[in-house]
């Protein structure tokens, strides 16, 4: 089954934004800090510890109820409780049991809390996932229809056993509280709230990989398309690889940084940056034109991108391997303030990160919901 998620809300759990495991029931087969891994969960058949078969994901002990309808460890279920990378409104979960075949749970829920530390015995939880039904070795995928900003989750599982990895998709909703007045930022960032929405291509790697926290760990933490072999009639062909990224908050841009770490054979011959001012109904317009070929484009009646306005922010530049260039003199239309733009590299390759610092013209408590 397709990801419903994926696409369209960034991982609030990752391990990439901060997410963390910080406490659960029990853990004896495998450990908690599992469920957050960043690769798929893999299977070593033979492959034991001193607790058993070496699992990928969160397993527990057997629980034994007893004839009086207790168990022996005084527990119904177990759980585990997740700091989010980042707090956000939670839109869909992803429990994944992959390569859990005897040993899935039979259920699952999920709860939520807002605490500023470590949630204790007084915190309250919210259930946004009602007790369902999962089987073995595969994804399940939930909706979540609460607009309350969470901070930390707690997953249960019924009555025990074992889960790959865990992904709670949301939006990022930066904590106000957290900027000062007239703040710089970086407006490209996911954690403050940035977003992409639709790219040329990404065979290789995701396209939000460019706006996570710290340079890329490797080649495969960047945004990376397939090598272009484009020749023809400019007119109807594209001769670049892009991506239109929706800004943290709308704003000018002030500063800019692209990062090519770890492309040595791979980095782009050069970029450049324009930005727009689009509605979310205005973008998700562009993001289907821009999905489909022209003829299906016409075929649909959408508008063409011409419709978008799209203005110079930095002009076609050079790029080199495998690092950090920074640009503000280069910059221009900083008097303007934007809600999108649309990042070109030519003619194809890897960039690790892109940073936008620049002014949100709107408050942050605008932003963020505060």
């Amino acid at each position: 089954m397709k990801n419903p998620f994926e696409t369209l809300y960034t991982d609030l759990a990752s391990r990439k934004l901060g997410g963390q495991a910080i406490a659960c029931s029990n853990d004896f087969f495998a450990e908690m800090e599992n469920l957050l891994k960043l690769e798929e969960p893999v299977f070593q058949k033979g492959v034991f510890t001193e607790r058993g078969q070496l699992m990928d994901g969160w397993e527990s002990r057997r629980r034994r109820f007893l004839p009086d309808g207790t168990t022996d460890d005084g527990l119904e279920y177990d759980w585990c409780v997740i700091k989010l990378g980042a707090q956000g409104i939670i839109r869909g979960v992803n429990v994944d049991t992959a390569h859990f075949l005897g040993n899935a749970p039979q259920s699952v829920s999920l709860e939520a809390c807002v605490s500023e530390g470590n949630p204790d015995d007084n915190t309250e939880w919210t259930e946004i996932v009602v007790r369902s039904e999962v089987g073995p070795g595969a994804p399940h995928y939930f909706t979540v229809e609460s607009e309350q900003v969470w901070t930390h989750v707690r997953l249960n599982m019924y009555p025990d056993g074992g889960i790959a990895r865990l992904k709670v998709y949301g939006e990022v909703i930066p904590d106000a509280d957290l900027f000062l007045p007239g703040e710089l930022i970086d407006l490209a960032y996911i954690k403050n709230g940035a977003r992409p929405v639709v790219c040329s291509d990404m065979f290789f790697s995701h396209m939000e990989n460019m706006i996570m926290p710290g340079r890329g760990v490797n080649m495969g933490d960047g945004w990376e398309t397939k090598r272009r072999r484009t020749i023809g009639d400019a007119e109807k062909d594209r001769f670049n690889d892009w991506l239109i990224l929706k800004l943290a908050a709308k704003g000018s841009i002030e500063k800019v940084l692209v990062d090519t770490a770890h492309f040595k054979g791979n980095y782009p011959h050069s970029f450049a940056i324009e930005a727009a001012v689009l509605t979310d109904e205005q973008a998700a317009d562009v993001a289907a034109l821009e999905a489909d070929s022209h003829q299906d484009a016409l075929m649909a009646g959408r508008a063409q991108p011409s419709a978008v306005n799209w203005q110079p922010i930095m002009d076609r530049t050079r790029l080199y391997d495998d690092r950090e260039h920074t640009f503000k003199k280069e910059v221009q239309n900083n008097d303007q303030a934007f809600t999108h733009v649309r990042v070109k590299m030519y003619p194809d390759g890897g960039i690790s990160r892109v940073r936008l610092w620049g002014y949100p013209s709107e408050s942050l408590a605008k932003v963020t919901g505060k």
